[in-house]
């Protein structure tokens, strides 16, 4: 008689997880997915763009942060791996900007973010270059001496509001863009000074660079040939606007022998689009980690 109660209670119990309000309750109690920060995303600079009515800085070549007083996340709302004594200096402000570490030295910080377990010799070279207050009032020039004002009071190293200057017209901006990538830099920020606190890619924030860039989804691959025999020839890729193409120029020789899984997002350069609007000459740039 006990052994029939059980199966009688385990089939109602099953039944009961199979209903509709069931299969709610089960849905209801998994894990949360990460809600990414609402943040200001750049738009590629235009031209018709003046900007002597713009802030410019240097595009840094880091990984994105965003601090919320409490702690630091990830563009994608993961948690930054930082050491407790990093987090402890900053302050209860909400910041956005970058982990940073130097030009030209954007693989050497992103494995040091994507470490579980931070390395305080890593982090100690770290910056962590402020250019936004999330939610605060007021134009980015006013938003910009806040910037350097909460910074200066930190007193601290690591924490570094990014420098905003104004340029005359577009000749000095071609001048300090050639002059920026010839040290190194990889290209400038025009952020209309006027311009209230917003989210969403917007042209009131641009980027200017020698060569255009933009992301892609991996959706597949293509075997490889000659010297690549046996590893991943490209990438196939799907533009946010739904085209498909191959990447295979830039791609490096451990991403050929374990490319990365399908649905990873990549950063690709080019030098610009055919009519159909796929992109000329392009090459891999870097991967985008789930950080």
């Amino acid at each position: 008689m006990d052994g029939l109660r059980r199966k009688v209670l385990l089939a109602a119990a099953g039944a009961a997880l199979c209903s509709p309000m069931g299969i709610r309750a089960a849905v209801a109690v998994r894990p949360r997915e990460v809600k990414p920060p609402d943040l200001l995303l750049a738009q590629v600079y235009d031209a018709r763009i003046d900007p002597a009515l713009c802030l410019v800085s240097e595009k840094y070549d880091g990984v994105r942060a965003c601090w919320d007083g409490r702690s630091l996340r990830h563009r994608s709302g993961r948690p930054v791996h930082v050491p407790a004594w990093f987090t402890a200096r900053l302050p209860r402000t909400a910041l956005d900007g970058e982990l940073w570490l130097g030009r030209r030295r954007f693989e050497d910080v992103s494995a040091a973010v994507r470490r579980e377990r931070p390395d305080d010799a890593q982090w100690r070279e770290i910056r962590y270059l402020v250019f936004e207050l999330p939610g605060a009032s007021g134009s980015f020039a006013e938003r910009a001496l806040s910037i350097e004002r909460v910074c200066a009071a930190a007193g601290w190293g690591h924490l570094q509001a990014v420098a905003q200057t104004r340029v005359a017209d577009r000749a000095a901006l071609r001048r300090r863009l050639d002059e920026t990538v010839a040290g190194g830099g990889e290209g400038l920020v025009l952020h209309l000074a006027a311009a209230p606190y917003t989210v969403g890619r917007s042209d009131v924030l641009t980027k200017l660079k020698p060569f255009l860039d933009a992301e892609a989804t991996v959706v597949g691959y293509r075997r490889g040939k000659g010297k690549y025999t046996g590893d991943t020839g490209a990438l196939q890729v799907r533009t946010p606007e739904g085209l498909h193409f191959f990447l295979g120029s830039g791609l490096p020789d451990e991403l050929r022998r374990k490319p990365p899984p399908a649905g990873s997002v990549v950063t690709y350069r080019y030098h610009d689009r055919t009519g159909s609007g796929l992109p000329r000459f392009a090459s891999f740039l870097r991967l985008h980690e789930a950080m």
